[in-house]
């Protein structure tokens, strides 16, 4: 039976654009294809600038999904998870989970202390599903990002 690796990271220094980013470029250089899921359109429109202005010519390129060239997009913002940009990866932004990211070979979660009592609840929902390899991120002083608590 194959399992799908769910990553939880609890957003406490940076905010969830800067996140969403540094996740996408370690994402590409592992020479992967995304999938950023959020159901808030401003979020989706705004992660995709944020996208596109990273520094030093090193820009992150994506797209958002149902536009014409959808399949072709390295990084695909959607509301849905669904990828027809083939990811086997997908990142929830919002930090909402679908079940439908069980699809994916990897799930990054991301979540803010709001969200924190359904993101353990989650947790130990997973904790009893030999499907799921669930990790748990959390962010040191330096905006580096730890496994484990």
């Amino acid at each position: 039976m194959s399992q799908t690796r769910v990553d939880f990271y609890q957003l406490s220094r940076d905010p969830v654009d800067v996140t969403v980013a540094k996740l996408a470029r370690k994402v590409l250089q592992a020479g992967e294809r995304l999938l950023v899921v959020s159901g808030d359109e401003m979020q989706r429109a705004h992660l995709s600038q944020v996208l596109w202005q990273q520094g030093g010519g090193a820009f992150l390129a994506n797209g958002m999904a149902g536009g014409a060239y959808e399949a072709r997009q390295p990084i695909l913002l959607s509301d849905v998870c669904s990828a027809p940009n083939e990811a086997r990866m997908a990142l929830i932004a919002d930090g909402q989970w679908r079940d439908e990211a069980l699809g994916f070979d990897r799930v990054l979660l991301l979540f803010d202390a709001d969200q924190r009592d359904a993101a353990a609840d989650l947790w130990r929902r997973f904790a009893r599903d030999e499907a799921v390899d669930n990790r748990i991120h959390k962010q040191d002083g330096n905006g580096a990002w730890r496994e484990g608590g």
